[in-house]
């Protein structure tokens, strides 16, 4: 199969585009054949060895959408055709290639009405604002969110899911992507290039923080007594705040089909709609991951594999 892969660790530069044997169903696994693989901030972290992976090649990626062709022993729920959706499981990396072996049970039927690049682009930002916003946040209708970088694809799919659950949104963005976060839903805009957030922005019930650094650590003060913050930009745990009187949270991002399966609910509900996407083909995923690294762009980054 075509993969885009690393054999050293380093900058986009390092990443190679040739061939790797196929992957094998194990038991309770299926293969799928890519269709289309989403580009996430953690991808050039994992080709510069932050996670110090032990054994090269490395193929990058982690959610995709495809099509099942073929099955491994156990697997009676998904069948031989069927088109699905999902992210690998916790701590792998490998869906910027043609195949992918994968656990049955935490993927998804693709719904008809979405494609695979924007099925590939919903998993894992998806799955990162419901598990954020909805079990670890716990927002409720009437309460006030920051939510932090709303132009990138968590953030975005976060401001649509804070309005349809009824809260107040407020969500900063740079000069060039304030009608596009406004036209999301956010009731507020804060210009982060001409506007400092913390003077502009008081007694939120939770931030949603998908930025890190200084703005992780900034973003405290705005909440009100008893509010509680959830950090994904700022490592495996949440910064730890000066005030006693707030929570800070890191969400645990776990794999199950129960949070995709919620994600096609509220896309075909027309809760959330599918994000901006800069589509490269597969042999170009070296120029996807050097504009990943930068972070300065609108919604996702697909990998169009087949």
């Amino acid at each position: 199969m075509k993969a885009a892969y690393i054999d050293r660790f380093g900058g986009p530069e390092v990443l190679k585009y040739g061939d790797l044997p196929d992957p094998a169903p194990g038991p309770g696994q299926v293969v799928v054949d890519t269709v289309a693989a989403s580009v996430n901030g953690a991808d050039p972290k994992v080709a510069a060895g932050d996670y110090k992976q032990a054994t090269f090649p490395v193929i990058l990626g982690r959610d995709f959408s495809g099509v099942v062709s073929a099955l491994g022993s156990g697997v009676q729920d998904l069948h031989i055709g069927e088109e699905v959706f999902g992210v690998l499981e916790g701590g792998r990396d490998g869906t910027y290639c043609e195949k992918i072996a994968v656990g049955a049970a935490i993927i998804a039927r693709k719904p008809a009405e979405l494609t695979h690049v924007n099925a590939a682009a919903l998993a894992l930002t998806g799955l990162t604002a419901l598990c954020s916003v909805e079990d670890t946040l716990k927002l409720k209708r009437g309460e006030t969110i920051l939510i932090q970088g709303g132009a990138g694809g968590v953030a975005s799919f976060a401001i649509q899911l804070a309005k349809h659950i009824g809260a107040r949104v407020i969500t900063t963005a740079s000069s060039k992507n304030v009608d596009f976060v406004r036209a999301l839903g956010a009731d507020e805009v804060i210009d982060y290039t001409t506007t400092d957030f913390t003077k502009a922005v008081r007694d939120c019930d939770a931030v949603f923080e998908t930025v890190g650094g200084d703005v992780a650590l900034k973003s405290f003060a705005v909440l009100k007594p008893g509010g509680r913050a959830a950090f994904i930009a700022s490592g495996a745990q949440a910064p730890k705040p000066e005030r006693s009187d707030i929570t800070a949270l890191r969400p645990a991002v776990g794999r199950d089909r129960p949070h995709l399966e919620r994600i096609a609910e509220l896309y075909r509900s027309g809760a959330v709609r599918a994000p901006h996407v800069t589509l490269f083909d597969l042999a170009r995923a070296s120029e996807a991951l050097r504009v990943s690294e930068g972070r300065h762009f609108k919604g996702k980054l697909v990998l169009r594999v087949r």
